[in-house]
């Protein structure tokens, strides 16, 4: 089992039970440095198998305790049926497990949990309603399962491995299909009150503006995501625009077939007009990071996510537009903006790596 550290009383997901015990009066609050993550890495040494359940893919890895990925491999997401996805994941877990001894496995899915952390309240993007999808695969897998927001998934892998470490108050953000967001806040993963924290994409930015799945209108992931970024490129490719004609080549003249993806690997190759899109979705990012600074006070935001491929092209402008926006500019500290260090693999490290050392892991 995972044992706390002395005066600890939950694990790095459990809420609404405190992390630690409060310091008495007039203490200084006390920071989880390297000893904690040395007890991290050492709780549990077996492997774990990572699960990130994307609106297009499954990723699936085998992790060790020092967050290496030793084997990988993908499904494509087979629609928006729970059942069908659980049939990828145990595919997976079992062409995995072959090699390896498997100690647990974590499930990282877009949308809002239980704080039992074993059900899909809410997932937008998969329209899952209320799904127990850790004691289906729990029964399925005869392992523990540990179910979490794929982007605390995330968060926790930058936190532990990547770009947040040495943070002690980090928001990560990471852009795909939409924007998720996690927050590690001196040592463990913050899902709010309800376990719903951390959903920054659906922060409305433009009131009335584009329809979102979650049933709002302006939310921020319709503007600063990978989907904003092929939306945009289409509604230019059909207008014919002269500037539009790389993409259109691009795509055969298919506007239908333009996506975030293509947009990002074109602005790479140098096309204006990708780059001018690009631009334009990193300005938006800019002004809903000053909004989360405003509110959270993180001392880094690190941007992750498939759109990240982008690198400066992306993250340049959200700087910008970050420093342009936010509130007492020139008479306070600015949070820093970096890059995710693990790609696109964060989610099922992060995933993994819960599944080890979390209190709340079910067997």
């Amino acid at each position: 089992m995972y044992a706390l550290p002395p005066g600890e009383q939950a694990g790095p997901l459990r809420r609404p039970a405190p992390w630690r015990r409060r310091p008495p009066a007039l203490q200084a609050r006390p920071r989880h440095g390297e000893g904690f993550r040395e007890h991290l890495r050492l709780g549990r040494k077996g492997l774990a198998i990572g699960i990130d359940i994307g609106g297009t893919k499954v990723g699936a890895g085998v992790v060790d305790a020092d967050g290496r990925i030793l084997s990988e491999a993908r499904r494509s997401t087979p629609g928006s049926d729970p059942r069908a996805v659980e049939r990828v994941i145990v595919e997976l877990v079992e062409e995995l497990g072959a090699g390896h001894r498997i100690w647990s496995v974590g499930i990282g899915a877009a949308g809002w949990m239980d704080l039992d952390g074993g059900t899909v309240l809410f997932s937008p993007h998969l329209a899952w309603r209320n799904e127990p999808l850790r004691a289906n695969l729990q029964r399925l897998l005869r392992r523990p399962v540990l179910l979490t927001n794929d982007a605390d998934a995330a968060a926790w892998a930058e936190w532990r491995f990547g770009a947040g470490r040495g943070q002690d108050r980090l928001v990560c953000i990471t852009l795909g299909t939409g924007i998720g967001g996690a927050m590690v806040m001196d040592g463990r993963v913050e899902r709010g009150r309800f376990g719903v924290a951390g959903e920054f994409g659906h922060q409305i930015i433009m009131p009335g503006g584009h329809r979102c799945e979650c049933g709002n209108r302006g939310c921020w992931e319709q503007y600063a995501s990978g989907n904003a970024l092929g939306r945009e490129a289409r509604i230019l490719a059909r207008a014919n625009s002269p500037v539009a004609q790389e993409l259109l080549a691009a795509v055969d003249g298919r506007t239908e077939a333009i996506t975030g993806a293509i947009v990002t690997e074109l602005a790479l190759a140098g096309d204006a007009a990708s780059r001018e899109l690009l631009e334009e979705v990193g300005e938006w990012l800019g002004l809903g990071l000053a909004n989360l600074a405003a509110a959270l006070d993180p001392g880094l935001f690190v941007i992750g996510g498939g759109l990240c491929s982008a690198g400066d092209l992306l993250v340049e402008p959200a700087r910008k537009a970050f420093a342009r926006n936010l509130t007492g500019r020139g008479f306070r500290p600015a949070a820093g903006i970096a890059l995710a260090a693990l790609g696109p693999s964060a989610g099922l490290i992060g995933a993994a790596d819960l599944s080890r050392v979390s209190s709340r892991l079910r067997s």
